[in-house]
């Protein structure tokens, strides 16, 4: 068998840990600094410091950062934040600006996650496009038949459908709901 370094992921569990750091942020796809410095071994200072090194390679369609209400909505929908005390909002990385961080990362370890990132954007935009060709098959039936299966098509559309996010409440008591006068 193949020797495996301590901190290196089998790759079929590095494209789905990857595929679920790829957050819609501005209706962009985007991966933050947290997860990626996670996948490339190394602490998110550690990659910002980098990327700040060499800002210039890294325009505003390729690197972001997020705004607090950005930044507080994301945390949200977590039930644990995952990034822990932060002081500052994280930095969102596009498709090219996880391609650029190749030439500031340059370990073996940068080099092998990137590619596994830019096959997972690749699937991604794939899946995307099948989703679109299924969507306008749907419509073309829908067109030839009656409106006898409007209902079915309604249900496949609603399945289709991207799950809509809800905002929750808080979780716990407060002080004030808490006692009783």
């Amino acid at each position: 068998m193949g020797t495996r370094k301590k901190n290196e992921a089998a790759p079929s569990a590095t494209l789905e840990r990857i595929e679920r750091s790829i957050h819609l942020i501005r209706e962009l796809k985007v991966m933050l600094d947290a997860d990626l410095a996670a996948l490339y071994g190394v602490d998110t200072r550690t990659l910002v410091q980098a990327v700040r090194r060499n800002v210039e390679r890294f325009p505003a369609d390729f690197m972001f950062q997020l705004t607090k209400p950005e930044f507080e909505d994301l945390r949200s929908q977590f039930v644990i934040s995952s990034w822990g005390g932060r002081r500052y909002p994280p930095y969102a990385f596009t498709e090219q600006g996880v391609a650029m961080l190749s030439s500031v990362l340059r370990s073996e370890r940068a080099i092998r996650v990137n590619i596994e990132i830019m096959r997972a954007f690749v699937e991604l935009r794939r899946m995307q496009a099948s989703h679109a060709g299924l969507a306008r098959k749907l419509s073309a039936l829908e067109k030839k038949y009656d409106k006898k299966f409007k209902v079915v098509f309604e249900a496949i559309r609603g399945l289709m459908a991207p799950p809509k996010l809800e905002k929750k409440g808080r979780i716990g008591f407060s002080p004030s709901s808490s006692r009783r006068k």
